[in-house]
């Protein structure tokens, strides 16, 4: 799953859970059932996992092109730079 499809991917889950859960209470209320309204919104959860989490060709829109091994030799890699400690002044 390429980053783009990740936002999807959340966006998506969010819209159908919030979806869910204004249905569920919605149902719940009007039926005067706790029970009806839990089971809608775990209906819910499970179709939002179905629809999320495995990596759809939806989601593999935008992939990443890495670099091949020996062109990536010719860059320099980074210099890791020590970061110094301030020592706390002490007030007499």
């Amino acid at each position: 799953m390429d980053w783009q499809g990740q936002k999807l991917a959340e966006q998506l889950m969010q819209i159908l859970l919030l979806i869910a859960a204004v249905v569920a209470f919605v149902v719940g209320y009007a039926t005067e059932s706790f029970r009806t309204m839990m089971l809608i919104y775990a209906g819910g959860v499970v179709l939002t996992t179905l629809i999320t989490i495995p990596n759809w060709p939806c989601f593999n829109r935008h992939p990443l092109k890495w670099l091949d091994p020996s062109e990536a030799e010719k860059y320099p890699k980074p210099e890791v730079v020590a970061v110094s400690s301030k020592k706390k002044s002490s007030k007499k």
